[in-house]
């Protein structure tokens, strides 16, 4: 199976980065050399600001041959998850995607992702992090105004989990919400480049989830346009291997 989509991408990385042509068109140039044909620009709703749905047009009108989906990535940001939202309201019908992510713990101020912030998990305890993490994917899919969610035991980055931890077992509430609000859900291969060495999610959620018929989509969560399609060729062989057959796209938030 071809992996030729990657809806999870940042071009502004972590700053607000107005939208240019100059900006977003080395992503494309990059779909181009490895075969991608659809790419999501899923920047995180903290750095609306710099998303500009013009120059996306300008874009798709320059590169008729690439499918351009214009996407953000609402996350549970404490300060800015509230006016985040509103801003995916009032802009849905100019939003083809939108994923749906938790990066912070309660009472957090900074994401539990950070390369530094493992520490959030050894204060907390493995098992009661994990337990609000859940959480805060419950509040997340019953909060609305999402299409997929990403990367959906981010929680496992730091390599550091719970003892007699079942990856399957213990998603499988937040599973079948999933496929009860009849949402999408990723495989991310950003987590190969983390210092958990795993995709997100593991291969027994993944597999509990074809089995529920939750449609996937595909990422790789680039920061850069150097990192469009990374590993899509170790991701083939682990779609293979769990008999997913086909990916399923977007386009105005109805899937394909």
């Amino acid at each position: 199976m071809r992996c030729d989509c990657d809806y999870h991408t940042h071009p502004q990385g972590h700053a607000v980065r107005p939208y240019t042509v100059d900006l977003l068109q080395p992503w494309i140039d990059r779909c181009r050399e490895r075969g991608i044909k659809s790419i999501a620009f899923t920047d995180h709703d903290r750095y609306r600001e710099g998303v500009d749905f013009d120059v996306i047009d300008r874009l798709r009108e320059i590169n008729s041959d690439i499918e351009i989906l214009a996407g953000i990535e609402l996350d549970n940001d404490p300060v800015t998850g509230k006016s985040g939202l509103e801003w995916v309201e009032t802009r849905w019908d100019r939003l083809d995607f939108v994923l749906g992510s938790v990066h912070y713990l309660a009472d957090a101020s900074r994401m539990f992702d950070g390369a530094d912030q493992s520490g959030q998990l050894h204060s907390l305890g493995f098992e009661r992090a994990y337990e609000e993490y859940r959480r805060q994917l419950d509040a997340l899919i019953q909060r609305g105004h999402t299409d997929c969610l990403s990367h959906l035991d981010l929680i496992k980055i730091h390599g550091l989990v719970p003892g007699a931890y079942h990856p399957a077992q213990f998603f499988e509430p937040i599973l079948q919400q999933i496929a009860a609000a009849g949402l999408a859900m990723e495989i991310n291969t950003a987590g190969w480049r983390k210092p958990v060495g795993e995709q997100y999610p593991a291969e027994p959620i993944l597999r509990a989830a074809i089995a529920l018929k939750i449609p996937i989509t595909i990422s790789s969560d680039a920061h850069s346009y150097a990192q469009v399609g990374e590993d899509y060729t170790r991701l083939e062989t682990l779609l293979e291997g769990v008999g997913l057959e086909q990916p399923v796209r977007f386009w105005r938030h109805q899937r394909r």
